[in-house]
């Protein structure tokens, strides 16, 4: 009999209102209490240890010695705090964000073997829940967002290589799409690029997407920039045929529309944040 499928392994645990962990396979772990998301890790994106270092609050030897002293089932996030390393609205935000950048990842339309650890906890503690439901809702949202940028899911494992001249007189960049481009060095994938700034995997993920809409990408590996009938031959002194070769190699332009931020769901999961702390400062 073959194993079920995630999502609903996940949904039979929320209706138990379980709580532990979920190790799904060698790719991650999701964290429960009482049946909701409290954290999710996954192998593939930053985690919050890596997105601290990222902001330069904190560096690994901290977090190492914060994760010690917690201890199993510890509140490693509240030590953070009292220590004055980030505020309890920062800690809370930066949970949100790794956990439904990992979820994003994870939780994919799949079957694979899972095994849950009643009582376990991750070293953090628990600063944030998420409904299960609506937590696969929000991957599924994630995943037509990037679809509407770039149909195509080519580039998110390949290495982000920027064309050396744009396709017009100029172009309006984000500030993480700037520093994709900066950090860009044919050779790092975007996911690789996102751990190395500190930015969440799936922000970087539609920025890139976006860079290859806008024609700012090369989108085909060297060999197979050459097209089967043709033979290739050395031009090594010729300047316009190699910049006419990167100019091929752009995806076509699409229909110009008004920049979008990669970072806008992080913009809106911060306002949804300090309502629910309005509402429960209220009661």
């Amino acid at each position: 009999m073959s194993a079920p499928a995630l999502d609903t392994v996940l949904t039979g645990l929320a209706q138990d209102e379980a709580t532990g962990s979920l190790r799904v396979g060698k790719e991650g772990t999701v964290y429960l209490v009482r049946g909701r998301v409290s954290y999710v890790d996954c192998a593939a994106t930053p985690g919050v240890e890596e997105l601290l270092c990222g902001s330069g609050r904190i560096g690994a030897a901290g977090i190492r010695h914060a994760r010690q002293e917690a201890g199993p089932g510890g509140d490693g996030g509240a030590l953070l705090v009292s220590r004055g390393v980030l505020s309890r609205g920062e800690l809370e935000f930066c949970v949100l964000s790794a956990t439904l950048d990992a979820a994003f990842f994870l939780l994919t339309p799949r079957t694979l073997r899972t095994r849950f650890r009643a009582g376990d906890a991750h070293w953090l503690g628990v600063h944030w829940f998420f409904d299960v439901p609506g937590l696969l809702r929000e991957c599924a949202r994630r995943r037509a967002r990037l679809e509407r940028a770039w149909p195509s899911a080519e580039l998110d494992a390949r290495p982000v290589t920027p064309l050396r001249r744009i396709p017009g007189t100029h172009a309006l960049l984000t500030r993480l799409q700037w520093e994709l481009l900066l950090a860009a060095d044919s050779a790092a994938t975007p996911v690789e690029l996102a751990r190395r700034l500190g930015h969440p995997a799936y922000s970087t993920l539609l920025a890139v997407r976006e860079l290859a809409a806008a024609g700012l990408l090369a989108t085909a590996p060297a060999a197979a920039r050459t097209a089967p009938d043709e033979q290739p031959h050395e031009q090594p002194d010729k300047q316009p045929d190699k910049q006419l070769g990167e100019q091929q190699a752009a995806l076509p332009r699409r229909t110009p529309r008004p920049p979008t931020a990669p970072v806008a769901d992080a913009v809106t999961d911060v306002k949804l944040l300090l309502r629910v702390r309005d509402a429960l400062e209220a009661l």
